[in-house]
């Protein structure tokens, strides 16, 4: 299949700009997004590339930005796999967990090897917020505990918990492709008690969690704690990344409101993830 290779230049150069553009985007056919620096590599079927789109798409893109943009048409070639060989090299996280593509084998034994083909999902372990959620999983006891993932996109952090002894995992996404892209990573670590659902916290209903992963952003988050408390049993942990060290205290304060206790938080590169008890 051939594709169209699109080059944003982004102003200000910032994760939540390129976030929403890559989001956007993917409403429009573009399947692959690469963060460079100075803007963001998206790629689509060149089929379904239409400048009329693209330039519509931007001038009512939902954040304030400067964006401009080049593309060019790229050879025929299979480019799934052409990303996944030279884009996603293998992760190790607290030297026992190893995540890796079906491309790349890891050199050692480790205890959780999770292998992932990530296509345009979101969650490798590579990104600060994946990385800092998959550190907490490894600290927490997850024997018999059930387990809500939270935008969930590759599904990683849910077959995480799973190999960590979770009892059941209900790994949910807004977007088909992320799910459909969760359901096949599930699938490809034999692991069976991961529910993967398509949509929002609205799915939640009744169930009960005594662990929740949310690794969204602070907007989403802050609206959607009250649902997250009425599905978290008491004396359960959540835990809460896609945020800023800046945005700790707008979050504290929500949780705290709920009757949670803040736990703690951990860093990397201004990024951050927040535990709560409730």
């Amino acid at each position: 299949m051939k594709y169209i290779h699109v080059q944003f230049t982004c102003d200000p150069d910032s994760e939540i700009v390129k976030d929403v553009l890559a989001a956007t985007l993917a409403d429009v056919g573009f399947e692959t997004f690469v963060q460079v620096p100075g803007g963001l590599d998206a790629y689509v079927p060149a089929s379904l590339f239409s400048k009329q789109k693209v330039s519509e798409l931007l001038a009512y893109l939902p954040v304030k930005a400067d964006i401009s943009w080049l593309h060019h048409e790229l050879e025929d070639k299979n480019w799934n796999e052409e990303w996944e060989r030279h884009y996603f090299q293998p992760i190790v996280i607290g030297d026992e967990c190893c995540i890796h593509s079906s491309f790349h084998q890891p050199e050692k034994k480790y205890r959780y090897d999770i292998m992932i083909d990530p296509k345009m999902a979101f969650g490798t372990g590579h990104h600060q917020t994946t990385g800092l959620i998959l550190k907490e999983i490894l600290s927490l006891d997850m024997q018999y505990k059930t387990v809500l993932d939270m935008g969930c996109g590759t599904a990683v952090l849910a077959i995480l918990a799973s190999m960590r002894r979770a009892t059941s995992v209900t790994a949910i996404d807004i977007d088909e492709w992320a799910c459909n892209n969760a359901h096949e990573n599930v699938q490809l670590n034999g692991v069976d008690n991961i529910r993967v659902l398509l949509g929002g916290a609205e799915l939640l209903g009744d169930s009960t969690f005594d662990v929740i992963l949310a690794n969204i952003n602070r907007n989403i988050l802050l609206r959607d704690i009250p649902l997250y408390d009425k599905v978290l049993n008491r004396g359960g942990q959540i835990i809460m990344s896609g945020f800023y060290r800046e945005d700790i205290p707008a979050i504290r304060t929500k949780g705290e409101e709920e009757g949670w206790t803040y736990l703690r938080f951990t860093e990397m590169d201004q990024w951050v993830a927040v535990t709560f008890m409730k």
